[in-house]
């Protein structure tokens, strides 16, 4: 067997502490990190500077410094050990740089899991576990590197045939095949999110098209991930062809309502007629939109629940939007007066009544009418209109009636409840026959 990389490596370093030129490798070494330091606090100044204070970017803002000063001690160890070896040993600089980079290592792939699957800057207990395995395999690579074992290990698993069908497969083969489609898919949700984010930084574009853009981008760079992982493998992909068309058939008869869904979902955000934030009502549902995504769209409902809607429902069927060109809400409540009331002094005052209350436009100023000559008195309406329609309707029409109730009650106006006369008819009675 041959003689472990760490007890050479360690053999090389004790004899450089001998000589007087070791030195320059430790004042080499502490420049690099120094240059390192100095360089990754520069740079996270100016991303502090640029990007946004949500603690989203702060998280990635931190995670991303913590990458570049491992990333640029590697980087600087690399160019003074081709530098300084022309005219003396660099076995400290050897011994560092697997340590460095796999520090690099892990710290990148921490910062490309969090940008990618991190929602609202909460680490959830799977991702910490995931981080941690990460880590794990990481130094325990780099062990069985500086043990001489990393080599041996890959032969081994060279060595191990699976038999898959007709054909044999290594271990070795399989492990890189599921490496290579792990690496790739991470990568492309890690574009896609990095792709989401500077789009919805972006002030001019409206937020369908940002939504829509966002989706697509990240439907684009998984199926080339997918794409380039087979190829890596080794796969054919001629040999996908039969199966799209199964696929296709499939989507075409067994998947026609989620297929219908996804494409209704690209066509509400291409042609703009929802966008977040929108009160809309559908079939029985109702509320503020709150979420587009490309198979369904989330509405939450003035009393706090959230319904689901196939955006197949909302392409298909008539959609009230109380938002799209403006939010402005038109309301309207009936009132039965007596007939000796004096309609030209009530109705300014029924108006005025309207108009105190807060969430009344102001705008638009509420107006009443003499509606119809009803058996129970006259019929009068009081008209007003809103702008927030989102915090509710039910509660600035009772605060409506209740001023007009208080203005009916100081003016003594008479409120008539329904009345109806009977009149029974007296019928001859009947006479009865003779026996």
């Amino acid at each position: 067997m041959s003689t472990p990389l760490l007890a050479s490596l360690l053999s090389d370093l004790s004899d450089d502490l001998h000589d007087t030129n070791f030195l320059w490798q430790v004042g080499t070494v502490l420049l690099c990190f120094f240059l390192a330091w100095y360089l990754a606090g520069l740079l996270r100044k100016s991303f502090s500077s640029s990007e946004s204070a949500s603690g989203m970017m702060r998280m990635g803002v931190e995670s991303f410094h913590r990458v570049l000063f491992p990333s640029l001690s590697l980087i600087f160890i690399l160019i003074a050990k081709g530098i300084l070896g022309r005219w003396q040993h660099t076995h400290l600089l050897s011994l560092l740089f697997p340590i460095i980079g796999s520090l690099a290592l892990i710290r990148f792939g921490f910062y490309v899991v969090r940008r990618t699957f991190v929602k609202e800057g909460k680490i959830g207990a799977f991702l910490t576990i995931f981080e941690k395995l990460f880590a794990g395999l990481v130094w325990l690579g780099v062990v069985l590197h500086f043990t001489g074992l990393w080599q041996e290990l890959l032969t081994s698993l060279d060595e191990a045939i699976l038999p898959i069908g007709h054909n044999k497969v290594s271990l070795l083969s399989i492990l890189q095949a599921l490496v290579s489609v792990a690496v790739t898919l991470i990568v492309a949700l890690w574009a896609s999110a990095a792709l989401e984010a500077r789009l919805m930084l972006l002030p001019t574009m409206h937020t369908s098209l940002k939504v829509v853009l966002s989706r697509f981008g990240r439907a684009l760079l998984i199926l080339l991930a997918i794409l380039i992982s087979l190829t890596i493998v080794g796969i054919d992909l001629t040999v996908l062809s039969v199966f799209g068309g199964a696929l296709g058939v499939g989507l075409g008869f067994g998947l026609q309502k989620i297929t219908s869904s996804y494409v209704s979902g690209f066509i509400i955000l291409l042609d703009r007629s929802l966008s977040i934030g929108d009160m809309i009502a559908v079939d029985k549902f109702n509320g503020r939109v709150t979420q587009i995504n490309t198979r369904y769209t989330v509405l939450k409902g003035l009393d706090g629940g959230e319904s689901v809607i196939p955006n197949e429902m909302l392409v298909s069927n008539p959609v009230q939007n109380f938002s799209l060109s403006d939010s402005s809400v038109a309301m309207g409540t009936d009132i039965t007066v007596a007939y000796q009331t004096d309609i030209e002094a009530l109705l300014p005052l029924l108006a005025q009544s309207a108009a105190d209350v807060t969430r009344v436009s102001k705008d638009t100023p509420p107006s009443a009418y003499l509606m119809r000559f009803g058996a129970d008195g006259l019929e009068l309406r009081v008209g007003f209109w809103i702008s927030d329609p989102e915090n509710g309707r039910s509660n600035v029409l009772s605060e409506v009636n209740r001023a007009i109730w208080k203005l009916l009650q100081e003016r003594k106006i008479e409120v008539p409840f329904p009345q109806r006369v009977l009149t029974f008819i007296n019928t001859p009675e009947k006479v009865s026959g003779q026996t």
